[in-house]
C-alpha cells in the first residue's frame, strides 16, 4: 500500500498548510509509515492511504517520488 505523507520540516514550528510538503512511502499501516519515519523528525500533520485512482493521479505530478525507507 502506498501512503501520502503530510508534513512540516520543523517539530517546533506550527503547521503552516503553505509550508506543508508530502513525500510518499509504501508500508503496510499507518503505524508501519510512522515507525519508518521516526528517526528523521518530522511534525507529520496527516497520512492518507491512496486508493489506485488517487495513486494514479497522485503519479502525474514531477513532485511523486516513492521513498524507500
Amino acid at each position: 500500500m502506498i501512503y501520502k505523507v503530510i508534513y512540516q520540516e520543523s517539530l517546533h514550528e506550527v503547521p503552516v498548510r503553505e509550508r506543508s510538503k508530502s513525500l510518499y512511502i509504501e508500508a503496510e499501516s499507518e503505524k508501519e509509515v510512522r515507525q519508518k519515519l521516526s528517526d528523521r523528525k518530522l511534525n507529520i500533520e496527516f497520512i492518507q492511504l491512496l486508493d489506485e485512482a488517487h495513486l494514479a493521479y497522485e503519479k502525474q505530478s514531477e513532485a511523486f517520488k516513492l521513498e524507500t525507507v
